[in-house]
C-alpha cells in the first residue's frame, strides 16, 4: 500500500508514519500544494497512491481543496473515485459544514484528531487496504 500523509504538524506525521510503517511506503506532504503536486508525479508515472491521509488546515492550500484538486485530477485520467486513492480527511475539525464538504468531494473517510493506531487500522481495512 503506497501511502502520501499530508500533514502539517511534524508530530502529526510522525505518528501517522509509525502507524502505516508495516503496510508499505509513506510519502510526506506539508501542505495541500505539495500534495497535488505528489499525486500528479504519481499519476503520471503510472503509480498512483493507494491512500492519502489528508488534514484540512494546512497553508497554501487547505486540505479541501487539495481533494477536490485530486480527484479531479483521477477524473482527467480517467478513474471514478470509486476506483482512484482512498482519501481519508485527517483533522480536528468535526462540524457538519467541514464534514460535508469532505464528503460532497468525495474523501472516503473522515476521522477526527487525535487519531489512535486501532481507529485508523479499522478504517483501513474497512477500505479493503489491509486485512
Amino acid at each position: 500500500m503506497k501511502t502520501l500523509i499530508v500533514e502539517d504538524d511534524f508530530t502529526s506525521r510522525l505518528v501517522l508514519q509509525t502507524f502505516l510503517k508495516d503496510h508499505g511506503p509513506t510519502h510526506i506532504a506539508v501542505n495541500g500544494k505539495e500534495a497535488v503536486e505528489a499525486v500528479r508525479m504519481a499519476l503520471e508515472a503510472g503509480d498512483p497512491y493507494n491512500l492519502i491521509c489528508l488534514d484540512i488546515m494546512m497553508p497554501e492550500m487547505d486540505g479541501q481543496e487539495a481533494l477536490k484538486e485530486i480527484r479531479s485530477m483521477e477524473e482527467a485520467k480517467g478513474t471514478i473515485s470509486s476506483m482512484g486513492a482512498k482519501i481519508i480527511m485527517m483533522t480536528i475539525l468535526g462540524d457538519m459544514k467541514n464534514i460535508c464538504h469532505a464528503y460532497s468531494s468525495l474523501c472516503d473517510a473522515y476521522l477526527l484528531k487525535p487519531i489512535g493506531q486501532q481507529k485508523l487500522l479499522e478504517e483501513l481495512r474497512k477500505l479493503g487496504l489491509i486485512r
